[in-house]
């Protein structure tokens, strides 16, 4: 027999956290088009759009035709040379990302950028020097849980005891590809990364964040270029198994394989398992219907409830990156924890076992 659900319910919806002019920021680097829910989501708390550069003048007219208050540099130095800009926000080509946000916070600004925030190593040693030298923020959107009700939700299901504590959580991240759409630089791995890094990193955020972890270590990984020869530097299969320090076990697959029938650009969905329940989101819609997005289910020993959360819950996390960026504090996500979701996405991708039926670049694929 079903509970009605009352026993857990929403946080309040956030309101703005600033007033208009208080919160300055720019967008510089338009290369994907998450730049616009980064924005939309700082706008909706309170921040003023005053920057936009890019150096395709195509890029910045689709980008003020959404956002026309913001006016149109003339260069990128023109943006990090206001002072009134206190945070710059940036969805650059992939390796570009972590440059561009050395140079935002050498101007004395906070950085927030795309995710994967940067691709290599050698990157996150400079990023992490970056941050350490000039005192400002890095901050990464993981769009993936929080920029997605359900997901924040499932988190607030946690922090009350929903579940008990945390043992696994598993994250499947399919997309669509529409390879036809995209840039040349996505099917370049030294430009995007590759799989478990570009969508991957989402998913190790997630693990991190339920289990409470602020470490984990790569068991396993795996990539492939299962059905597109014609992009011989493409992932468009990958997985991953990771331990965290706190004895949790994460296991999460991306792919580029969602079906033309399917309703939306990918089934995202995460599976969290407890010591007293579970939960499940189907964070973008319900296979099958016509319901939306926003759906959690919560087993426990107290109920089994379907929560449908759209337009109930918000992203608290913009809000709190404000306030974080003007009073110098982590509430919405700690620095470590932003750089350590990228270090084990990168470590999971270098050590990956390649399981593509053709061999690319003219080498065998490695199995083992």
């Amino acid at each position: 027999m079903s509970a009605d659900g009352g026993t857990y319910a929403p946080a309040p919806l956030p309101d703005p956290v600033v007033s208009e002019g208080e919160f300055p920021i720019a967008a510089v680097g338009l290369d994907h088009g998450h730049v616009f829910g980064m924005c939309e989501g700082l706008l909706g708390a309170g921040a003023t759009l005053s920057w936009v550069y890019d150096p395709d003048p195509a890029k910045v007219e689709r980008f003020r035709e959404r956002f026309p208050q913001a006016r149109a540099a003339r260069s990128e130095a023109e943006v990090l040379d206001d002072p009134a800009v206190r945070l710059v926000a940036g969805a650059a080509v992939t390796s570009e990302r972590c440059a561009l946000g050395l140079r935002v916070m050498d101007a004395g600004k906070d950085y927030f950028t795309d995710k994967a925030p940067l691709t290599t190593l050698e990157q996150l040693a400079a990023a992490r020097e970056g941050v350490r030298r000039t005192g400002r923020k890095y901050a990464v959107y993981y769009s993936e849980r929080v920029h997605v009700e359900a997901a924040v939700f499932a988190g607030q299901l946690i922090e009350q005891g929903a579940i008990g504590k945390v043992v696994q959580v598993i994250g499947m991240g399919p997309h669509r590809l529409n390879a036809a759409n995209r840039p040349a630089w996505f099917f370049e791995k030294d430009k995007y990364g590759g799989i478990l890094v570009d969508i991957g990193s989402h998913n190790v955020d997630q693990v991190l964040h339920y289990t409470g972890s602020t470490s984990a270590r790569v068991v396993n990984s795996q990539i492939a270029n299962y059905a597109n020869p014609e992009h011989p530097e493409l992932d468009d299969f990958g997985d991953a198994n990771l331990v965290t320090d706190t004895g949790a076990t994460g296991y999460f697959r991306c792919d580029w394989f969602t079906p033309d029938g399917l309703q939306s650009w990918g089934d995202g969905r995460t599976f969290i398992l407890g010591t007293e329940g579970y939960i499940e989101q189907r964070k973008y819609f319900n296979l099958g219907t016509q319901d939306g997005p926003g759906h959690v289910f919560l087993a426990n020993g107290e109920q089994e409830t379907h929560f449908r959360v759209s337009g109930k819950v918000g992203y608290p996390f913009f809000g709190q990156l404000v306030r974080d960026c003007l009073e110098r504090t982590e509430t919405a996500m700690t620095q470590e924890h932003a750089f350590t979701a990228i270090e084990l996405a990168v470590q999971a991708q270098e050590a990956a076992v390649d399981l593509s039926p053709v061999p690319r670049g003219g080498a065998a694929a490695r199995v083992g």
